[in-house]
């Protein structure tokens, strides 16, 4: 929505616009990428405030920018994306991207709010209201994500209805209960029906024909799960919006890269979902999605289009996407377009620059005691074999987030199913840790390629419970007991004693400390678990999604086994 103006802030916004007065902030001299053309025009940027009023032409300004050299573009839109994910609170999310152009995001803090509730989803509010990007938080839709598991809170359209006219929301996050809908359960409908008037955003891997219609029917607009060009396609013709994703783990532009054209940008946009600050220092946010995209043959005119123009237009928020008159003051000069190489960022109209994190004010941290699992021992692991045969086996998709059921032959020893390092099917277990019972639930896994020790993680998409792999069950007791002392994290053990952690204290998702100590943490986390043998990238992450009931084809809960298709625990 548009901000109300005074008659008198219209008139010095014209007068500026003019020349009749010097405007607040000129870049002078700068390349200007027009985004309904693709060419490229060098003139003056006028800004009052916090809005371009004039471009092109030559202006006067109390304060100047030398542009010479450089190229503005708008600034870029994340149009999906979690930022639990960068494993920092909002104010270091926001520290970190906005000086690599990303200056919009529409967040869905459903991982907060699966441990937390409505207390996790009043910070991220609360966060959104100082941030220097302009922070959207979607009201989380599905807390929790399933029935196949336990979370921390549970949050119905009642619930959320408060929020719903809130400055900083746009509508209902994403809507993964897709057999909810299908099926029409009651709090789903409830849901569907209180949020029909706004937007609601889609998570449908995979989902086609007939049950596709029905999703898109019942309101949702978009999809960010998207993995193959014939799957975007049917999307794109059935009216969704498609989010192209390059998060950590999940990396589909490959895939989707052929459909970024002229022709089809008004329907595409871009999000990063997950994306670590490890991988944003080495590679970055948008910035990063927008080079990639342009090294795979896309036009700089298109991908800059869908990382910008399209994204707002999707979200209703017109006054972004253009280096134009009247639209936000959002800006980022690039020394070159092809790759997307930061100068610097213009953010509401000024300049960003470290003292504007400095003189934010603060928001209390919540969540610091959120892991309510009580120490275990080894045995907590052990798997009897049951008479039934086998279990099936969870294969991993090296950079996806779809998993495989696997039939395969598991070994067992003395009556229990154990870990087969020389083949690489490996325990893995969920145990919940939103109260001191601690349910288990049990599994194989292969592709994780650890040939000693054990992984712990207090992330485990969309519940959040402890997820641990291993060799030996000593191993992932030790892991698991050092992530109850850290109140959260990742933890890496071999024979016995912990060899690498990462503390994440808040919500046991993210870390109070600044985000280049989470960037040297997850560096030391990475090289001590490549010592393990996995051949993975983030291998904390790929597990952190094997807890994830509604991603086809196999995960694990703190109930067991769940069958995605069948949507079912396996028996």
């Amino acid at each position: 929505m548009r901000e109300q103006l005074s008659e008198s802030r219209l008139a010095d916004i014209i007068d500026q616009a003019r020349g009749k007065a010097p405007a607040d902030l000129v870049i002078k001299s700068v390349g200007i990428f027009d985004l309904t053309s693709g060419e490229t025009a060098t003139g003056d940027i006028a800004i009052a405030g916090d809005r371009i009023v004039g471009t092109r032409e030559t202006y006067a300004g109390a304060s100047e920018i030398d542009g010479r050299g450089l190229v503005a573009v708008p600034g870029f839109i994340d149009s999906h994306v979690h930022c639990e994910s960068t494993l920092v609170p909002p104010l270091e999310f926001d520290r970190c991207v906005v000086p690599r152009g990303t200056t919009t995001a529409i967040c869905d803090p459903h991982e907060i709010c699966n441990v937390l509730g409505v207390t996790g989803l009043k910070y991220f509010l609360e966060c959104a209201a100082v941030t220097v990007m302009d922070l959207r938080v979607q009201l989380s839709s599905c807390v929790p994500a399933t029935h196949l598991e336990t979370s921390g809170a549970r949050l119905e359209a009642e619930d959320l209805l408060p929020f719903k006219h809130h400055p900083k929301v746009l509508g209902l996050a994403e809507f993964m209960n897709v057999p909810g809908v299908l099926n029409k359960d009651p709090a789903v409908l409830r849901k569907l029906a209180a949020f029909s008037d706004v937007q609601i955003d889609g998570h449908s891997p995979l989902l086609s024909s007939y049950d596709l219609n029905a999703y898109i029917a019942a309101g949702v607009r978009n999809c960010h799960e998207t993995t193959s060009t014939a799957e975007a396609r049917e999307k794109l013709a059935k009216g969704m919006q498609i989010l192209v994703r390059e998060g950590t783990v999940s990396k589909d532009l490959a895939a989707l890269a052929e459909l970024i054209t002229a022709d089809r940008t008004p329907f595409l946009a871009f999000c990063t979902d997950d994306r670590n600050p490890l991988d944003i220092a080495e590679e970055g946010h948008l910035d990063h999605l927008i080079r990639a995209a342009i090294a795979r043959g896309v036009r700089p005119f298109d991908a800059y289009r869908a990382a910008t123009w399209s994204a707002a237009r999707h979200f209703g928020l017109v006054d972004r996407g253009l280096v134009a008159p009247g639209q936000r003051a959002d800006l980022v000069l690039l020394e070159d377009l092809a790759t997307c190489k930061v100068h610097s960022v213009i953010c509401r109209g000024a300049p960003v620059t470290p003292d504007r994190f400095r003189t934010r004010p603060g928001v209390p941290l919540v969540g610091l005691d959120s892991v309510k699992l009580k120490p275990v021992t080894a045995a907590r692991f052990r798997m009897p074999a049951g008479a039934g045969g086998p279990p099936p086996v969870i294969g991993i998709r090296p950079g996806q987030i779809l998993t495989d059921r696997l039939t395969l032959d598991v070994t067992v020893r003395d009556g229990e199913l154990v870990s087969d390092v020389a083949r690489d099917i490996l325990k893995v277990a969920v145990l919940g840790r939103h109260n001191d019972r601690g349910e288990v639930g049990h599994g194989l896994v292969k592709g994780f390629g650890i040939r000693r020790g054990a992984i712990a993680s207090s992330i485990g998409h969309d519940s959040h419970n402890i997820c641990v792999i291993g060799c030996t069950d000593e191993d992932m007791a030790v892991a698991v007991n050092r992530l109850i002392e850290l109140r959260g994290g990742f933890a890496a053990a071999v024979d016995g004693r912990v060899v690498c952690e990462l503390a994440l204290p808040i919500a046991g998702l993210m870390s109070d400390q600044p985000f280049e100590a989470v960037e040297q943490g997850l560096r030391a986390l990475r090289a001590a678990v490549r010592g393990l043998g996995t051949p993975l990238h983030e291998p904390f992450l790929q597990m952190a999604f094997l807890a994830l009931p509604v991603i086809p084809h196999l995960r694990i809960t703190d109930k067991g086994l769940v069958d995605v298709d069948r949507f079912e625990l396996v028996p």
